[in-house]
């Protein structure tokens, strides 16, 4: 997976400019054919990939050491006896970013009369600048577990010496049960004012009924088992190349999780991208394109397609974004590179579109 971060390529054509003739000319550039960039720079559009990222919730369980006793002693016949996982779908984002396409390679020449000193390209060779500097795109997600704090109690620390010298596990799990209904036996007494030692005002209360609900709770836990939580975050790319109808991108299981494609243990995540066909034709006046305009600067004009992601019938997320290889190419004329403008032109690394032109003349 790309890290999709930049590096600034400047290049100086002063080094080219020793002799250089006061006359215009414009910067050349070329579809890319092997052998014919060793005098330029060799610079990619690019295509719009689609990065998901799932989060997701996993809540763990781990049966009590006494939990084969938790129906016969307690009552409670909602006790699993084995651990085990439970998955939930937290949410889904989509993030555009953009990818060298190797069918749309092109050359800027170095040529000493040109105006136009400084390319930046990303680390893959996407062209984000000429004549300026290019800002670094936020990082995409990646993938990561994060633990959420669940309060626990240690019930060990809750045993009593009984308990602790008892022989066998039924018996341990007799004297933890007889306990417990000890903890909720003082509790009714403390709350009717009949216990032994009756507190000496409200506050007391408070504490001693929040010291028996921590120690039943403790106790009680040696039978029900205990949950921990944790967040987890999946990420994955995707290069659409047209149309895409109900793709299974993975699958998700309410006890395993994401799972892949072809897993029948979870339900299907499917990816639909269709192509909206929304963009302007592009202008053509009959004429013949010359050669120094098929030799101009080349960007994108991206189209636009509609993302849908689904779980089931269950929308996850649904947008309409702009894509690369849904538009189409157009070149920038090479007359704005000449020793009588100092233009600069941003593009987007992720559709390869001029998202800003800044045109200064110059006094020459």
């Amino acid at each position: 997976m790309s890290t999709h971060s930049l590096s600034r390529f400047a290049l100086f054509l002063s080094l080219f400019a020793a002799a250089a003739p006061t006359v215009s000319a414009q910067t050349a550039v070329a579809p890319y054919r092997p052998g014919l960039t060793a005098e330029g720079i060799t610079y990619h559009l690019p295509l719009t990939g689609l990065h998901l990222t799932v989060q997701t919730r996993c809540r763990h369980y781990v049966p009590g050491e006494y939990a084969a006793y938790a129906r016969a002693l307690l009552d409670r016949k909602d006790v699993m006896l084995n651990a085990f996982d439970t998955w939930t779908m937290e949410g889904v984002k989509v993030d555009a970013f953009g990818t060298p396409d190797s069918t749309a390679a092109y050359t800027i020449r170095l040529d000493h009369r040109t105006s136009a000193p400084l390319v930046t390209l990303s680390p893959e060779g996407l062209l984000l600048a000429v004549n300026a500097e290019a800002t670094q795109p936020a990082a995409l997600s990646q993938p990561g577990v994060r633990t959420i704090a669940t309060p626990t109690l240690n019930a060990d620390r809750y045993k009593t010496p009984d308990m602790l010298r008892a022989g066998s596990t039924a018996r341990r799990a007799e004297l933890a049960a007889a306990e417990i209904f000890d903890i909720r036996e003082n509790r009714n007494q403390l709350i009717k004012g009949q216990a032994d030692f009756n507190p000496k005002d409200g506050e007391q209360l408070k504490t001693m009924l929040a010291q028996l609900d921590e120690r039943e709770k403790a106790l009680t836990s040696l039978f029900v088992g205990t949950y921990t939580e944790e967040e987890r975050t999946f990420t994955f790319d995707y290069l659409p190349r047209r149309t895409e109808q109900g793709r299974v991108l993975f699958r998700f299981s309410k006890y395993l999780g994401i799972v892949d494609p072809d897993d029948a243990a979870g339900m299907p995540i499917t990816l639909t991208v269709e192509d909206l066909q929304n963009i302007r034709p592009a202008y053509d006046d009959g004429k013949p394109k010359k050669k120094k305009d098929q030799e101009d600067l080349r960007y994108r004009v991206p189209g636009e397609a509609k993302v849908h992601v689904a779980l089931g019938d269950e929308t996850l997320y649904e947008a309409n974004i702009p894509m690369a290889q849904f538009g189409r190419t157009e070149h920038l004329g090479g007359t704005l590179f000449n020793k009588k403008f100092n233009t600069k032109v941003w593009l987007s690394p992720t559709t390869g579109n001029v998202e800003k032109i800044e045109l200064d003349q110059t006094d020459k």
